[in-house]
């Protein structure tokens, strides 16, 4: 299975364009588009926005395994998800399969974390608490969610969550349509 990673570099190479000229065209750094094709570092969602978008085609280019679907994710590919502006840390579940329509997620939320955005984009959004209590900001009304309850919602809706507790909150989330 090619890696993320691997896809970036040979998508470059692939176009002919140096790391000088994707750098002008996503405003990423040299250095650190060098660190994201050897590995070397964490890729925040945004960033491969970015790349994607440079390359004018969808992000899900990077996780498609058309040729070979896969219906179990293994511990060690799992693969970890780095949203810029969020403290939180998501763990990509979903299998890899062509028409996949979902993206679920284990987010691990740290204790006394407040966002600063509110999210809105077309979908739905559905959290189940699997350790902690967490806090939901839903068009404005509160919730809150502890463990073995669950909150499900138009994610068209602006909303964000907060622990407000000393601990770490576990979540199991599921999004749609698929974001990745």
């Amino acid at each position: 299975m090619e890696t993320v990673y691997k896809k970036i570099k040979n998508l470059r190479a692939k176009n002919n364009i140096t790391l000088a000229q994707l750098s002008e065209k996503t405003g990423l750094s040299i250095s650190f588009l060098s660190q994201i094709e050897k590995g070397t570092t964490n890729l925040a969602i945004t960033s491969l926005k970015k790349i994607a978008d440079a390359y004018h085609i969808s992000m899900k280019y990077f996780f498609d395994e058309e040729d070979n679907p896969s219906y179990i994710t293994s511990r060690v590919n799992q693969k970890r998800i780095k949203i810029e502006g969020m403290d939180e840390e998501l763990i990509r579940l979903n299998g890899q399969f062509k028409g996949r329509e979902m993206d679920p997620f284990h987010v691990t939320v740290l204790p006394n974390t407040t966002s600063t955005n509110r999210y809105t984009h077309q979908g739905e959004e559905f959290y189940y608490v699997l350790q902690g209590e967490i806090t939901f900001i839903v068009e404005e009304k509160t919730y809150v969610v502890g463990q073995g309850e669950a909150i499900h919602f138009p994610s068209y809706l602006p909303h964000d969550f907060e622990n407000r507790t000393n601990e770490k909150v576990e979540l199991l989330n599921v999004v749609t349509p698929s974001l990745l």
